[in-house]
């Protein structure tokens, strides 16, 4: 995890000119989803290999059950709807950022990718509350938030004012009274997360989200 999240800042960072300097951006971009690929496949090994462990709670109890479900569900819907419109993932989105309000999903967070990511971890250490999982899962969520805290530095730097404004529109942890306004995404989500606790059951043999039910 030390290697994968650290690979991670320092490609976005510290070396992230220099390799578009001296490879491109393509070639960069290459780069840098090869040494992630790697990294997480080797998160993946890793945590197959390691032991269980002892749990700190009965995972399968009702509610953390339903507290985990409830997180992945929301993190589904965010992780969609960061997809439209979203400044972070295009820099053409900067143009008059700072004449913009926010709408939908960035009255949540201006960062609905990285707490969807934060969101999907923390929800996975719920349920499975052992050391690795929360090496892992835990990493990953508070990767994610020191993501979007490195994203926020970078782009005051890169548009300054129009960051700024963005900024202090946006907010930057959630905030859950806006979370009815993500319209679509809420049904997409609904879609996609019973697919993907679908097969969590069928392929680990654990039945996750809705699936429960048909286990009891």
């Amino acid at each position: 995890m030390l290697f994968f999240a650290g690979s991670h800042w320092v490609l976005s960072h510290p070396l992230r000119k220099a390799f578009i300097k001296s490879l491109g951006l393509n070639g960069f971009l290459a780069v840098y989803s090869m040494i992630a690929l790697i990294a997480l496949a080797l998160v993946a090994l890793a945590h197959d290999r390691a032991p269980a462990g002892p749990l700190l709670w009965d995972s399968y109890a009702a509610l953390p059950w339903l507290i985990g479900s409830l997180l992945s569900f929301v993190a589904t819907a965010l992780l969609l709807a960061s997809f439209s419109r979203n400044p972070a993932l295009a820099p053409r989105h900067m143009n008059g950022l700072s004449t913009a309000l926010p709408q939908g999903v960035f009255k949540v967070t201006r960062h609905p990718m990285m707490f969807a990511i934060a969101l999907w971890g923390v929800s996975h250490v719920v349920i499975a509350p052992s050391l690795r999982s929360l090496l892992l899962n835990g990493g990953l969520a508070a990767m994610a938030v020191a993501g979007a805290r490195a994203q926020d530095a970078k782009f005051y730097a890169l548009y300054g004012k129009e960051w700024r404004i963005w900024a202090r529109r946006s907010p930057f942890w959630p905030n859950l009274r806006h979370l009815g306004g993500l319209g679509w995404a809420w049904g997409g989500a609904l879609i996609i997360w019973g697919l993907v606790t679908a097969l969590h059951w069928l392929l680990a043999g654990i039945p996750a989200g809705p699936w429960r039910f048909f286990e009891m």
